[in-house]
């Protein structure tokens, strides 16, 4: 069995902070809901990639030297009955293969020792509120104390700029993680497809939250802790809202269904955008649209591979978009050009306005520069067509095997003057989650169906 390969990155992040650095990474705190209900505690990603560990109230210090304590809740008999076991100082060490332990009722006290004889000290910045006023705490202790021949840190950096590095690259274990919680949000979209569908046959209401519901129920039987985000079920013309919630519309047949939805596994996301027709058939005009959308997903996978920039994909897909919106006839080539002047102006804004992903691991928006590390002196400025706003422009990021990104390019059609009516109230987004490979990149959310001709199979029944 592979151990853990918490302890490594442990190892790994001591080595980048200098034998005199020493790191702070506290979990998330728990939240209020209301009153004195909470809601469902979610660690802090940096924290469970160092650790493993999901109990709240918990604090990871590490040194250059390649110490690692944590600062976590003791053992007490009396809370456990009404919360949980708690794990505890004592078995920690063990458990976590960590250098020691201490309750976090410790932390004030064995912090400025810690800082102690240490020249730098990293913290994540502007993400834990209270925490720089913590830090300056401490470090005045160890300030009081200078004519004992205490040496204080007179550096703070953000240790984020490390572990988002770290974290850009899934390790073999990150990706078989997100391989399963791909598989299940896949299912999970079967199902809502093929209860809509079902419901529509039978005469029965549908609407949102329905659909809603069958995603959650499919996200908990097979295990995931939490949806990746708040799930997206739009019908209709609420598909043409980007960041819509499932409410409580209802799904009318003969229109299309947006579903962006995927669940969490074990700290890992997934994220998955189909769009189907409630009641199993594309109409024609939505049939030309979604066509479009599949085509512009297909360029940019082909161009998601190592070697290539980030922004490639999304280049690849707004060149057949832009093309496929003047075929269509969504914009008027007399009006607004041919392909190149689309493009340059941007006139495809109108109906695309997102970018066609985003990293995708432990957060559903995952950390990581989209700047090319090695590259960044190196600037050039534009115009933007659209704002007239001064654009500073950097190279992308050149991605690598094992990196995880999303490929979810877009069409969303408001009624506006001089659109044809026949696409009025048509919101389209398809979107995958890709492994980035030497070669290519593998696609790990296609358990569910993305052709049109498959959909409606699986959705009337034929498969």
């Amino acid at each position: 069995m592979t151990p853990p390969p918490y302890a490594q990155r442990r190892a790994i992040l001591a080595a980048q902070l200098g034998k005199d650095g020493i790191a702070i990474i506290p979990t998330a705190p728990e939240q209020l809901r209301n009153r004195d209900a909470e809601f469902l505690f979610r660690h802090d990603s940096y924290f469970y990639y160092l650790t493993g560990f999901k109990e709240p109230n918990a604090t990871l210090v590490i040194t250059g030297d390649g110490q690692s304590t944590l600062f976590c809740a003791p053992k007490d008999l009396e809370r456990e009955i009404w919360d949980g076991i708690r794990l505890g100082p004592e078995a920690a060490p063990m458990a976590l293969g960590l250098s020691a332990a201490f309750s976090m009722a410790e932390l004030d006290a064995q912090l400025p020792k810690l800082l102690d004889n240490r020249r730098v000290v990293w913290y994540p910045f502007a993400t834990h509120k209270g925490l720089e006023t913590r830090v300056a705490s401490w470090l005045g202790n160890v300030r009081a104390r200078v004519r004992q021949g205490a040496l204080c840190p007179d550096q703070q950096r953000d240790v984020c700029a490390l572990l988002d590095e770290m974290r850009l690259v899934k390790d073999a274990s990150e990706q078989h993680t997100m391989r399963r919680a791909a598989q299940i949000s896949a299912g999970a979209h079967i199902r809502a497809m093929q209860t809509c569908a079902r419901r529509l046959r039978e005469g029965r209401e549908v609407r949102e939250y329905h659909l809603d519901a069958e995603l959650l129920h499919e996200f908990r039987m097979h295990g995931s802790q939490h949806p990746a985000y708040g799930s997206i079920v739009a019908a209709g013309a609420n598909a043409c809202v980007l960041h819509y919630r499932a409410d409580e519309a209802p799904v009318r047949d003969g229109e299309l269904v947006l579903i962006d939805a995927a669940c969490e596994l074990d700290g890992y996301a997934s994220d998955i955008t189909r769009t189907f027709p409630a009641n199993g058939k594309f109409s024609g005009p939505q049939r030309a649209l979604y066509d479009l959308v599949l085509a512009a997903q297909e360029a940019a996978i082909a161009a998601t591979r190592a070697g290539a920039r980030f922004t490639d994909p999304h280049d690849a897909s707004v060149q057949v978009l832009a093309q496929g919106m003047l075929d269509v006839g969504l914009l008027d080539k007399n009006k607004v050009g041919l392909l190149g002047d689309v493009i340059e102006k941007r006139a495809y804004f109108q109906f695309y306005m997102h970018r066609t992903g985003h990293w995708i691991g432990m957060d559903v928006h995952d950390c990581g520069s989209y700047l090319e590390p090695s590259e960044l002196g190196q600037t050039s400025e534009r115009k933007d067509a659209l704002t007239g706003e001064r654009i500073i422009n950097r190279p992308a990021r050149i991605l690598r095997p094992g990196m995880a990104l999303t490929i979810e390019p877009g069409i969303y059609v408001r009624p506006a003057e001089g659109v044809p009516e026949q696409f009025h109230n048509i919101g389209i987004r398809i979107e995958d989650d890709a492994i980035v490979t030497e070669t290519g990149c593998e696609l790990i959310t296609r358990g569910v169906p993305v052709k049109a001709d498959e959909i409606e199979a699986l959705m009337t029944g034929q498969v």
